[in-house]
């Protein structure tokens, strides 16, 4: 599926209208509800497959985030052959009270993978995490950037942010 006929799917599929609280807090009159897209099988392939080229090559480790970017990671490590681990908000308590299900991270370059970016606070909670687990991480992959402001936050992080879209080019892309 070429790019802008993704972007126009994504959102058909997922475009929201109404009265939304985010993650951030703020308010907002639409919504992208990635679990529309990230449930459909042929848009979630037809998103790794894009994705997967803005992986940088030195990748050891997807690192998908709760809970939208588990889904994402999956596909991209099938699409790419990468491991993937799949990051909790918090380390679970029972069982093996682990915050990233899957392969070790220490010592390995990470590059986490998220849906829908805004603010960016819950990108640099989890790499912080991760980084504590002696993770490698520089960059973030994501399906959508919602705020620009997302992409400085994550800059003074050291982070740099890779989004397949921005809202404007999704917005745009339903624009005759």
């Amino acid at each position: 599926m070429e790019r802008s006929e993704l972007a126009g799917r994504i959102y058909d599929v997922s475009h929201l209208e109404g009265k939304f609280q985010l993650r951030s807090g703020q308010i907002s009159n639409e919504y992208f509800d990635k679990y529309l897209f990230e449930s459909d099988p042929e848009l979630l392939r037809a998103i790794a497959v894009q994705l997967s080229a803005m992986i940088p090559d030195e990748t050891e480790v997807l690192a998908g985030l709760e809970m939208g970017g588990i889904p994402i990671a999956a596909a991209l490590s099938m699409q790419t052959g990468i491991p993937a681990v799949f990051v909790r908000k918090q380390a679970k308590e029972y069982g093996t009270c682990k915050l990233a299900e899957g392969i070790d991270v220490d010592g390995k370059r990470v590059c986490i993978i998220e849906d829908v970016v805004t603010t960016g606070g819950q990108i640099v909670l989890s790499a912080n995490d991760l980084r504590q687990l002696g993770a490698d991480i520089k960059c973030v992959v994501a399906v959508i950037l919602r705020d620009t402001r997302g992409r400085e936050n994550l800059a003074k992080e050291g982070l740099q942010l890779f989004p397949l879209f921005t809202m404007e080019e999704l917005k745009a892309s339903r624009i005759p």
